[in-house]
């Protein structure tokens, strides 16, 4: 019976390797060498690539130090604190993460803009266009994901060292240098090439507010679809994965150590009404700086014509309904929910081999089910369009299915493969002494004590396809266009209004499902 089991068990994990090998590996492999036919060296020699990778490294490392900058300030407001309402404090935090990139630029623009709000009330001509604005433009878009990475970090820190400290007289900065700052020092590490493996593959924030400040994945997006260069672009895309790959690498070291760890006691937060005045400031100034771009861009979508005419009209949302908006988030809510169905029963299935089975071949696909943190979205894309353009899937719903799922299944299933790693790993030889199959044991108990994580793992695939531009740019066509890239439709018409009114629809329809999330756990969990 058992060696039955074995050879099952080992059946689907061979099965699922190689259906990864067809949905990762082989389409990578297969962008990588088209460069074959192209000059590398006087690709990257040329003084326009030099340009573009030294001002995207500009732009990155120095969004990159204030996003972690930001996210470790806000972590430490929130966590370390008692300040009040610290549930509604972290979902405000985290809104911008529920819009593309390229919206943040657009409320940049009507802030900061030649025309901008508060260039026109502080008297600014020059604007924010440039390295300043995509700067700011990925801080924002950026520092909520640093924030999350932080604040769970410093919320799940083990009181116990901080307590021995204070008998011991450890003043807190003795405390800080001494406990917080090695315990942060790896996790630091991932955050940072994590923020940065982001901002450096973005393409959102610099095509609005980049003006003739080229970076990267412009100039890939640029060869790719403006010239159909597939060669040049799989130089850039090649490029583009060094940053990523190596915060994925850095993820799995840190995760591992992480998963290990033993918390005693938790942090105990003591009564310091000045701590708490400081705190409560940084959060709400922040808040507001948040709110204030995505603000402008949603009274934005309900003006006449911006800056000519700013009465409120509903033009703009009626013009978007007339070029289709309604069909696209239509396609947009069928591609969400196809997916966080799909891609969450099959990142169930896949930590369930790899957590609750472990085998060498389990590592081999643990490893596999990960790849995709390394890979950005625009790199996918392009992948997947050499490797699947003569197969019948190409330019259906179903190559959304997929590029959607393998772009962001990475992190569902580390979080199913966390919690299935957390549960008694005697339960399967329990219920084998009892007469209870694997299966039931999976469906009656593994089940039921990760509902909150199935949900969470839903909600990240939803929100993440319904804002998703970069991995779908290259593959839908108008009969399976999702709404988001009615964005950069709009943009190139200089239809800002109705590029407003877009981001705002995508801002609503995952705020509901947040909120449709949050009442499921209250109920259920």
């Amino acid at each position: 019976m058992n060696g039955r089991k074995w050879t099952m068990s080992t059946t689907l994990k061979i099965l699922l390797c190689v259906f990864w090998l067809f949905a990762i590996v082989l389409p990578l492999i297969r962008m990588l060498s088209t460069m074959a036919s192209v000059d590398v060296g006087a690709v990257i020699t040329a003084k326009k690539f030099s340009k573009a990778l030294r001002q995207s490294l500009l732009v990155s490392f120095t969004a990159t130090v204030i996003s972690v900058s930001l996210a470790g300030l806000l972590s430490w407001a929130v966590a370390r604190t008692n300040i009040h309402h610290k549930t509604a404090l972290n979902t405000l935090i985290t809104i911008p993460m529920l819009i593309p990139s390229i919206s943040h630029g657009m409320g940049l623009i009507i802030l900061l803009g030649a025309n901008g709000w508060l260039s026109r009330a502080l008297g600014l001509t020059s604007g924010i266009y440039g390295f300043l604005g995509i700067v700011i433009g990925s801080v924002m878009y950026s520092f909520p994901v640093a924030y999350l990475m932080l604040y769970d970090v410093l919320r799940y820190e083990d009181g116990t060292p901080y307590e021995a400290a204070e008998v011991m007289g450890f003043t807190t900065r003795d405390k800080f240098f001494s406990i917080t700052l090695p315990y942060l020092r790896k996790p630091l590490i991932s955050v940072i090439f994590a923020t940065f493996t982001m901002i450096i593959t973005d393409y959102g924030v610099p095509l609005m507010v980049g003006g003739k400040y080229m970076t990267l994945p412009i100039m890939m997006y640029q060869d790719v679809i403006g010239m159909l260069d597939f060669g040049k672009g799989s130089v850039i895309g090649m490029i583009l994965l060094i940053p990523a790959l190596i915060a994925c690498i850095l993820d799995m070291a840190n995760r591992d150590k992480g998963n290990g760890a033993f918390v005693g006691k938790p942090y105990r937060i003591k009564e310091n009404k000045r701590r708490d005045r400081i705190a409560r400031i940084i959060v709400i100034l922040t808040v507001i700086l948040v709110f204030l771009p995505i603000g402008s861009f949603s009274v934005l979508g309900f003006m006449k014509k911006y800056p000519i005419d700013m009465s409120f009209s509903l033009t703009n949302a009626a013009q978007a309904v007339n070029m289709g908006a309604l069909r696209y988030l239509k396609n947009s809510l069928i591609i969400a929910f196809t997916v966080s169905f799909l891609g969450t029963a099959l990142a169930l299935f896949n930590a369930y081999l790899t957590a609750r089975n472990k085998t060498k071949l389990s590592y081999v696909l643990h490893l596999m089910s990960i790849t995709s943190l390394a890979i950005p979205g625009i790199v996918l894309g392009l992948s997947y369009v050499m490797f699947f353009k003569t197969t019948p899937i190409y330019g259906t719903f179903a190559m959304l299915f997929l590029v959607n799922s393998m772009h962001f299944f990475a992190s569902p299933y580390l979080m199913a493969y966390n919690t299935f790693g957390k549960i008694n790993e005697n339960l399967e030889d329990v219920g084998a002494t009892m007469g209870i199959s694997r299966w039931g044991v999976l469906k009656d108990v593994l089940l039921p004590q990760s509902t909150s994580t199935i949900l969470e793992m839903m909600s990240y695939f939803f929100v993440n396809c319904m804002m998703t531009i970069s991995a779908v740019s290259f593959l839908a066509n108008v009969g399976n266009k999702p709404i988001a890239l009615m964005i950069t439709q709009f943009e190139g018409q200089m239809q800002l209004e109705c590029a407003a009114f877009v981001s705002l629809t995508i801002l609503v329809v995952n705020v509901v499902m947040k909120y449709a999330v949050f009442i499921a756990k209250r109920k259920f969990v």
